[in-house]
């Protein structure tokens, strides 16, 4: 069998992976990554950047649609549009295809030497890439395990034929009819909300209570809200028994109550879970955390020489965490001190309208014991909101009461997605909240928004 050496084996070409690879190349650190499919992993290629393409497609027909039937607030008026779903897929393959592309780019000129195959581990030092049908011994210094995650099956429906996964509903061939939905999440309705506006009929079941039950109620509200509006149906606090073609997906109620629900097709979103099997994790006896690798401050796991990033270590699994902690590891096996302790690692749900959580919720705090103050400003007194015709929700901040130090910034509405960047900075940076205050803010910008919170958590509210 042909061999190489290098000092650092990446296996997986995922957001960590790939992103690991090129900081350790550019470091001068000999680089070997293997990545069985395309890089960019499951974030790139078949989850967030193709998820978030369909949902903008989604929002785009809704709005030619209400345009068409004389509805929209704008005074727009237009003819009857058709979809074309075909091309939509076309569309967001085209997209995904140009970032794949410049990843492996990328890696080309920082001078990572790329195995496009499958690897096994043999040992903390050795693996073996099967590439083009030939197997290649890659012997390593270090071994970075960045294999990501895999969405969680139903034991009573597997996926295949009409039962989905999320990356089947994100290539889809037609579009259904009747679309039931198992998991109220963030994956979950995300997709809900875009099938819906495509013009599919839209169940979710969801075994809690309420939607997204990661989030708190204040946020989650205007989320329910839009879910009712758009003509979602909701099934909350209900389990799911099975399915067969003939009745659809069999659900009991808190009452133990059974009942069906028709479906063309079910998407099953019940989260994810880390991807330990197949390429011989097993063999290393690796400390373990649950289904997740352990790692420390550092990303090292429990055998030296051996690292783990991203969602191969657990929540939360995010992309962005990953790419942050495969830097962290490519500078330490270049020689350089680092650890991975961020302060917040902002989340968004692409919801109609958006989420972000960033730091400490209010739960949280009150759990640890901190004494806090939070204010929160509607985006209704938004100029911007206003005539984006988005004016619902609201930005919320959390600060410790005795010095203002600001430990959690939370929002609901259109385009609070591009918020997250501030909010994480300002947390990072350990910003009271009259730092924040008494930054001037650009008008008219949702950002206004958060400067307006952090004054009314102070008492110096102007718009509100």
């Amino acid at each position: 069998m042909k061999e190489i050496s290098t000092r650092l084996l990446v296996i997986g070409g995922g957001p960590g992976g790939y992103v690991a690879a090129i900081r350790a190349a550019q470091l001068g650190v000999p680089t070997v990554l293997a990545e069985g499919a395309r890089a960019g992993g499951t974030c790139l290629n078949i989850g967030c950047i193709p998820s978030k393409a369909l949902i903008h497609a989604a929002q785009a027909f809704e709005t030619a649609r209400l345009q068409a039937a004389g509805t929209s607030p704008l005074g727009i008026r237009v003819q009857q549009p058709a979809l074309d779903l075909g091309q939509t897929v076309r569309w967001k393959d085209g997209i995904v295809q140009r970032l794949t592309s410049g990843v492996g780019a990328l890696l080309r000129k920082a001078g990572v030497q790329v195995l496009a195959g499958w690897a096994t581990i043999e040992d903390g030092k050795t693996a073996v890439v099967q590439v083009g049908g030939e197997a290649l011994r890659v012997r390593c210094e270090h071994l970075l395990l960045a294999t990501g995650s895999e969405p969680v099956a139903l034991p009573s429906m597997p996926f295949g034929g009409a039962i989905w996964s999320s990356t089947d509903a994100l290539s889809p061939a037609g579009l259904p009819r009747r679309l039931v939905v198992v998991g109220a999440g963030y994956i979950g309705l995300e997709l809900s909300f875009a099938y819906r506006k495509l013009g599919s009929e839209v169940t979710v079941v969801e075994a809690a209570q309420h939607v997204l039950p990661r989030y708190d109620e204040a946020l989650t509200r205007p989320v329910l809200d839009a879910l009712k509006k758009s003509g979602v149906v909701l099934h909350l606090g209900c389990s799911v028994q099975g399915w067969d073609e003939r009745h659809g997906v069999h659900v009991r109620n808190a009452n133990a109550d059974e009942f069906a629900l028709p479906a063309d097709k079910v998407l099953v979103a019940v989260g994810r879970r880390p991807r330990t099997a197949g390429f011989g994790l097993e063999g290393l006896q690796l400390t373990m955390q649950g289904r997740a690798v352990a790692v420390d401050a550092r990303c090292a796991t429990s055998m030296r020489g051996v690292w783990a990033i991203g969602d191969l270590t657990g929540e939360p699994m995010l992309a962005h965490r990953a790419m942050a902690q495969g830097e962290c590891v490519a500078e330490q096996v270049a020689g350089r001190p680092r650890r991975f302790e961020p302060m917040a690692i902002p989340a968004v749900c692409f919801t109609d309208p958006e989420i972000v959580l960033s730091g400490m919720t209010p739960d949280e705090a009150r759990a640890a014991g901190v004494e806090t103050v939070q204010a929160s400003f509607p985006l209704a007194a938004n100029g911007r909101a206003l005539t984006l015709g988005a004016e619902g929700g609201f930005v919320r901040v959390l600060a410790r009461k005795g010095d203002h130090v600001i430990l959690g910034w939370h929002a609901v509405g259109h385009g609070v997605a591009e918020l997250a960047a501030a909010f994480g900075q300002s947390i990072e940076m350990g910003a009271r909240l009259e730092d924040v205050a008494g930054t001037i803010h650009a008008h008219p910008t949702l950002g206004e928004a958060v400067q307006e919170a952090a004054l009314r958590a102070l008492g110096q509210a102007l718009h509100v």
